[in-house]
């Protein structure tokens, strides 16, 4: 005899005792890496009454409250367009804010660079220099003329900065970059 075809087997329903028992069972479960733990799987029970000395079936689950969606990362911080650039060297658009670095030493700097760019957002400032000298005493360029740049790609300035870039030279050139600044988020 073969089985029967798949539309015309009935399936069965378990009952609220073989619920309870698997649930108990799958208590201790861990799912695996990158999966969410489902809840406990509540089956409908066959019409009909309860068989004698049978436990109430549990109380429905309340539905999970809407999530509010997380507002999405700000994008890393880019290289200021050659337009942008072409209008600071000329004077068509005005920088806002400068902070001067030249004597701090790496976590001074560090610090005053996240402060100062935080003060220029809430100010209102759209682009700003950042002045920290070129080094000239070692073969690579100094510390922190290195260091800003990696400073203000790191993920933690990413809702501060939009982009940086070389000043031209009658604002510090080498010496000196452009940060255009982030609009604080609900701004308009």
């Amino acid at each position: 005899m073969s089985d029967p075809p798949r539309e015309s087997r009935r399936s069965r329903f378990l009952s609220p005792e073989e619920i309870e028992l698997w649930n108990k069972v799958t208590a201790d479960v861990r799912p695996s890496r990158g999966r969410r733990r489902r809840p406990p799987e509540e089956q409908p029970i066959e019409a009909g009454e309860p068989k004698k000395g049978a436990a109430a079936p549990p109380p429905p689950t309340p539905a999970p409250a809407e999530k509010k969606p997380r507002p999405r990362p700000a994008a890393p911080p880019a290289e200021i367009d050659h337009r942008t650039r072409t209008k600071l060297r000329r004077g068509r658009l005005e920088v806002e804010a400068k902070l001067d670095l030249h004597g701090l030493r790496q976590a001074e700097a560090q610090t005053a660079l996240y402060d100062f760019l935080r003060r220029a957002q809430v100010a209102g400032a759209r682009m700003a220099i950042v002045v920290t000298g070129k080094g000239v005493r070692s073969e690579e360029g100094g510390v922190l003329r290195r260091l800003v740049p990696l400073w203000l790609s790191a993920p933690a300035m990413r809702d501060l900065v939009v982009g940086f870039g070389e000043a031209a030279r009658n604002h510090g050139g080498e010496g000196a970059l452009y940060v255009q600044i982030r609009r604080p988020r609900g701004a308009k």
